[in-house]
């Protein structure tokens, strides 16, 4: 007993004083607080904290720190506030634990550890380098609708919707980006994911360098479902952590913290007003939120299977839900009578029954289509008026994007293959089939059947 006793008594003495790591402990930290500002796309203070050769250079104020020596260590003054501005800039101050990972890191000489593999070799100069076509999980089209942003790795690749290799290459820190959307003005373009179990990052382009202007470290885990506010003044995003979280474009800076959720939150959409916010997640709820307070309003569905999600009427207050049931539901905002418990009040009509998980809706600004994408091998066309089919695109199984153009003839739709298809949604022919990455020689031949 004695033993066991010492044992356990010395384990945590070894615990306690065990040197931290820095590709274990003190790079997944600046990843979360710092990265948004000290990156090669922004470089605050001409601080690049992406990798261990730019923060041991440090910026103009001189070298970050110095092995050995925490005392004497630039980025130790900052977070701990002996130094000004306090840092995290705008976000909340480092606790002691973490802030004595990094002194014990530094004490103990400030190696890097970081396996070769892990070495980050990408930046805005050295673009990602694809042996095959990465899963796509966001698109959008510009509002003039010449120009469609996908997503890929680590990067929002701009590209011509008639044709030709892509315009321009938005690479940024997010390993995986799950939403994108272009702002009503045109001139910037958001985009949101993260590294799982890393950070959450939403970053704001603007498209006439184009240049990073804004990235927000917003949670520790991949962000999903972006929207923006009709009024462009507001940005709505989920997160792992069962929060919605609303952004200011124009800072960064968190406006709400909504945790109405029980589970993730996989889809966001305001209302017509953007004076309310829309999300649906794994806890199966459509949730009905104030955007201005952040107070949670209401349930606007029966609770059933869980929802991926959410599009709306693009001029009315009513939305499409779908996820695991594999029904796409219509519902209003507002209920037309005082809601028993258990009653679906607000329900309009419910659409056919796929042939699949649904992990993708989109409804079209004429308001004439709602486009349903999931697991079955086809995007379902349906008059949201009738139910109605109106046509099926053939697709690879497994769809996670659909945007339709902004005079509603075209319909972009994206998913496991790494295929953009671009179909007719009045008749379901695919007018163009693409890889929006470029490839390597040997994975052009593996990639069959993409074409420019």
């Amino acid at each position: 007993m004695r033993f066991l006793v010492g044992f356990l008594v010395l384990s945590a003495a070894m615990a306690e004083d065990a040197v931290p790591s820095y590709s274990r402990d003190v790079r997944p930290l600046l990843q979360r607080t710092c990265q948004g500002c000290h990156q090669p796309n922004l470089k605050s203070g001409g601080l690049d904290l992406t990798t261990f050769e730019a923060f041991s250079k440090g910026g103009g104020r001189g070298p970050a720190f110095k092995p050995g020596s925490p005392d004497e260590s630039l980025i130790l003054k900052y977070v701990k506030g002996d130094a000004q501005p306090r840092m995290p800039l705008g976000a909340a101050s480092l606790t002691d634990e973490q802030i004595s990972a990094i002194s014990k890191w530094i004490s103990a000489g400030a190696k890097d550890d970081t396996p070769a593999e892990a070495k980050d070799s990408i930046s805005l100069d050295h673009p990602p380098v694809y042996d095959q076509p990465p899963v796509i999980s966001a698109l959008a089209f510009s509002a003039d609708g010449k120009t469609l942003a996908v997503s890929g790795y680590r990067e929002v690749l701009l590209d011509s919707v008639d044709g030709g290799p892509p315009q321009k290459r938005l690479v940024g820190l997010a390993e995986r980006l799950n939403g994108i959307a272009f702002s009503p003005d045109g001139k910037t373009l958001v985009a949101a994911g993260g590294t799982p179990a890393r950070f959450g990052e939403v970053q704001i382009w603007d498209l006439s360098g184009p240049k990073l202007i804004r990235s927000s470290m917003i949670t520790g885990d991949t962000l999903f479902g972006l929207s923006i506010s009709g009024n462009g003044k507001e940005i709505a995003i989920g997160a792992a952590d069962n929060t919605v979280r609303l952004i200011d474009p124009s800072s960064g800076k968190e406006l709400q913290k909504i945790g109405a959720h029980e589970n993730w939150v996989l889809g966001t959409v305001f209302g017509v007003d953007s004076k309310r916010v829309v999300s649906v997640g794994r806890d199966r709820a459509a949730k009905l939120s104030d955007a201005t307070s952040g107070a949670f309003l209401e349930n606007i569905n029966a609770l059933k299977g869980e929802l991926a999600a959410v599009a709306r009427d693009p001029k009315k207050d009513v939305i499409v839900i779908g996820g695991e049931e594999r029904i796409p539901y219509i519902y209003l905002l507002d209920r037309p009578k005082l809601m028993k418990t258990g009653e679906d009040a607000t329900l309009v009509r419910k659409l056919p029954r796929q042939n699949g998980p649904i992990s993708a809706l989109a409804w079209s600004p004429d308001e004439g289509k709602i486009a349903v994408g999931g697991l079955s091998p086809q995007v379902n066309i349906y008059n949201p008026e009738t139910a109605a089919l109106i046509a099926s695109c053939k697709t690879a199984q497994g769809i996670y994007a659909l945007a339709f153009s902004p005079d509603s003839s075209r319909l972009a739709m994206g998913g496991f293959d790494g295929h953009v298809r671009i179909c007719n949604p009045a008749t379901g022919e695919v007018v163009r089939d693409f890889v929006p990455v470029p490839l390597t020689g040997a994975a052009v031949a593996a990639a069959e059947g993409g074409t420019r």
